[in-house]
């Protein structure tokens, strides 16, 4: 089973990145199924049901989501009907949509949960504990799991992937928009990277323009953060293949793209 992951979809740049080498991605490494980090994907804060759709019309089977989930009030109107979008399965319960989806893939089945850290974010319910809950559930209908860790603190991803090495297929960071150099297989058979980094916008600073994020700092001013998008774009993400039979992976690569690291 390979899985193929894009990181952080930001904004239109990101989304013409998706648009133009998800076909070339897969007919490189076959992905068995696609994951999407779609939070920022509309003007960098929130989804739409457009966008949504346009990216399982793409080839996505799965869209995770984040701390911008509620960002664009639309959401509201869509998500209990989007079957195959998931936010941090630790919102508060009476929040609206779901944690954890179930994908059939060729007769064997995927799960994929959708979790937020705590340390420097809203204080949601403990993501550890939901992981437990949500795994034993998984568990009850196959082997290969896998979790976008929505979070901040680095320690607190390492914190997860090492917490459920061995009763997941994979844990993959994202949020921070930048991607990490420690892919790795852990000790009990989990595909583990930090943060698997953020698609669109290259020549700025986490997708925005840099001229903005510079007067912060200079100044401690209040200023419009905004996409940039006429610039350069690139493209995050990894691949992960697993053992269909006991769901530990076998393999992880990064995947980047952008001028300075072509695509091949």
């Amino acid at each position: 089973m390979k899985i193929l992951f894009i990181g952080d979809v930001v904004g239109s740049p990101g989304r013409e990145m998706v648009k133009e080498y998800l076909p070339r991605l897969k007919e490189k490494y076959k992905p068995n199924m696609t994951i999407i980090n779609g939070e920022n994907a509309a003007s960098g804060k929130g989804i739409t049901e457009k966008i949504y759709k346009q990216f399982l019309e793409w080839g996505a089977q799965v869209i995770t989501m984040g701390n911008h989930t509620w960002d664009k009030k639309e959401i509201f109107e869509f998500i209990e009907d989007a079957k195959y979008m998931i936010r941090p399965a630790n919102f508060p319960e009476n929040n609206p949509g779901k944690g954890i989806v179930f994908i059939n893939v060729n007769g064997t089945e995927v799960a994929v949960i959708n979790l937020q850290g705590r340390t420097f974010l809203l204080p949601n319910e403990d993501p550890f504990i939901v992981a437990d809950q949500l795994i034993e559930q998984a568990k009850k209908r196959t082997n290969i799991i896998f979790i976008d860790f929505h979070a901040e603190a680095t320690s607190e991803k390492q914190a997860m992937g090492w917490y459920v090495d061995g009763r997941v297929s994979a844990v993959v960071g994202t949020h921070t928009h930048t991607q990490t150099a420690d892919e790795r297989i852990l000790s009990n058979g989990t595909a583990y990277i930090t943060d698997a980094g953020m698609t669109g916008p290259y020549d700025a600073i986490l997708g925005v323009k840099k001229e903005a994020v510079l007067k912060r700092f200079q100044t401690n001013l209040p200023v419009r953060f905004e996409i940039d998008e006429n610039g350069r774009a690139q493209l995050n993400g990894i691949i992960a293949t697993i053992d269909n039979k006991t769901g530990r992976a076998v393999d992880i690569k990064r995947i980047l793209i952008n001028e300075d690291h072509p695509f091949l």
